[in-house]
């Protein structure tokens, strides 16, 4: 027997690999915790330990990949504390997509244990259908979604995958092994959880309000019946199942003071927040339209002018009336105050104050404003953006591709023969199909993309750092994924596929000659065969 056929070395390699395995997933469980609390000097120690434990095992392992994200990790560590501590979007950015790879990142062919056959990092699904050949169905489609879902075939099957690894979520047919025995398991491997695991129960008819209360109690987040398809499962556990995205509150200081603004921004920093501090007052819609803060910071007494005409000029431009300002000053008059709040202002600190008061109101008042500025900018139906946001976000991203001489390419989608769709199987699997391509999109389309519900079954795709060819792959990869997709109907089960349009940005090319552009592209691919991506060609 040779030395690769040993099965000691290769439980051995099995053992080492997982001991990798499992540091990687302590290091994403204390990036989620730090993105959903705040930034602070303990997360920040917590991590780079994690980051170094993690470089140690994986170079004691010769597993490279690891070894190189962990100390990419450990240097963007390094980089806010030669920041003074202070973060950066930049620095989040690359948190952000160091933390996507390795989320995704397990053995990969050429590795030293290419032989040695690893779970995922991302916790998979575990499906408990009664019906087995459904299970392998919704387990195929799921994957098409890029998420990771294991049918168990019978109740030991499913103690068996608990005991190895809890899953991200269960998705439990009531019926499971037995009638009424999915609840019983479900509260079976429920017990003693600190943090109960997210069920999505299913049964094939109606059932009473006593079962459904059951199925509450045994951590039941939702309740599908009749029909099970892979856009709603996943609807529901999309963030369940995906390595948080830090997004952090920006705020704009406009204070004549650079010693105040600096230590505004330092306060700030410290919480995880990104600022930018402006001391010219005057520039300030500049620096609107290019940072797009969540919020603004205003001195009241600047030589230039006075913040509450600075706040005037601001309320003035419809993009910018729904963002909180906030005046920090010394004025310690409350009939001025309360003059000041009502030219334009939503809150007034005073001079000095408390870090924590400071951070805990400027969190308070970002959140409710995103909050907010969320359901403005977005269409109801898939959470997409906005027909009328998406040129905005257009708009922007054209002004920083020609600012940063990077390519910028549009993409129009829709959806072919979709009044078929409605017409013959109504308009709740119209709404589903449509609900399954903005899922669909979002799982396949980069943070840094902007993905947009242009109206009715049209959709829209702003891809910067992006040229032509790489766009026309990445849809044509989609396109085809899409097309695999099957929701469950009679008499047979429907599929749909869409086609697209695709234009680049060439100087001293506007807005909406892009746009233009992509549309023509678009009409080219419909009266062209439909389900094919066109790309508009410059002559």
């Amino acid at each position: 027997m040779t030395e690769h056929d040993d099965p000691s070395r290769d439980r051995l390699k099995h053992h080492f690999a997982q001991r990798v395995i499992h540091q990687a997933r302590h290091l994403l469980e204390i990036w989620q915790n730090l993105s959903r609390s705040e930034w602070n000097s303990a997360g920040m120690a917590d991590l780079r330990e994690a980051a170094l434990r993690l470089q140690r095992h994986a170079e004691r392992f010769e597993q490279a990949e690891h070894a190189q994200l962990a100390a990419s990790v450990c240097a963007c560590l390094d980089a806010v504390q030669d920041n003074r501590g202070r973060l950066t979007s930049e620095l989040i950015s690359e948190f952000n997509r160091l933390m996507q790879r390795l989320s995704r990142t397990g053995l990969r062919h050429g590795d030293q244990l290419e032989q040695t056959q690893l779970p995922p990092l991302r916790k998979p699904v575990y499906l408990a259908l009664q019906d087995v050949e459904r299970a392998e169905r919704l387990s195929q489609q799921l994957e098409f979604f890029g998420l990771h879902a294991q049918p168990c075939d019978s109740a030991n099957a499913f103690r068996s995958a608990m005991a190895e690894r809890h899953p991200a979520a269960l998705v439990m047919d009531i019926d499971f092994a037995g009638a009424g025995n999915g609840l019983g398991l479900a509260e079976e491997v429920q017990a003693g959880l600190a943090h109960k695991l997210p069920v999505l129960f299913f049964s094939h008819t109606e059932t009473d309000t006593p079962t459904r209360l059951a199925a509450a109690r045994a951590g039941g987040q939702d309740f599908f019946s009749g029909t099970l398809d892979a856009s709603g499962v996943l609807e529901k556990i999309e963030t369940l199942t995906r390595v948080a995205h830090y997004d952090p509150f920006r705020v704009l200081i406009v204070d004549d003071s650079r010693a105040q603004a600096t230590h505004t921004e330092m306060v700030l920093n410290g919480a995880g927040i990104v600022t930018r501090a402006l001391t010219a007052p005057l520039s300030v819609m500049a620096e609107l339209a290019e940072f797009q803060p969540d919020l603004i910071i205003l001195d009241m007494y600047m030589p230039e002018c006075l913040g509450t005409e600075l706040a005037k000029v601001i309320r003035q431009h419809e993009r910018y009336v729904s963002v909180p300002i906030i005046y920090l000053s010394a004025e310690d008059d409350l009939d001025k105050q309360l003059d000041a709040m009502s030219e334009g202002g939503d809150d007034f600190l005073t001079k000095p104050i408390k870090p924590r008061h400071l951070i805990a109101t400027v969190r308070n008042r970002a959140a409710r404003a995103r909050s907010l500025k969320a359901r403005m900018v977005r269409d109801s139906l898939t959470g997409l953006f906005n027909h009328t946001h998406t040129l905005q976000l257009l708009d922007d991203a054209c002004y920083r591709s020609r600012r940063e001489g990077q390519p910028l390419t549009f993409a129009m989608l829709d959806i072919d023969h979709f009044k078929k769709v409605n017409d013959t199987y109504g308009h709740p699997m119209g709404d589903r199909v449509i609900k399954s391509l903005a899922l669909f999109l979002k799982q396949r389309l980069r943070k840094t993309d902007h993905i947009g519900r242009y109206g009715g079954e049209e959709f829209a795709v702003v891809l910067p750092d992006t040229d032509a060819e790489s766009a026309v792959r990445v849809l044509e990869e989609i396109r085809q994924r899409f097309a695999e997709i099957r929701y469950p109907a009679h008499p047979n089960d429907l599929t749909c596929t869409f086609s697209c349009g695709i234009a680049q940005l060439i100087d001293p090319m506007d807005v909406t000659t892009l746009a233009k552009r992509a549309d023509e592209a678009l009409y080219r691919a419909k009266h062209g065969g439909r389900n094919r991506v066109e790309l508009f060609e410059h002559l």
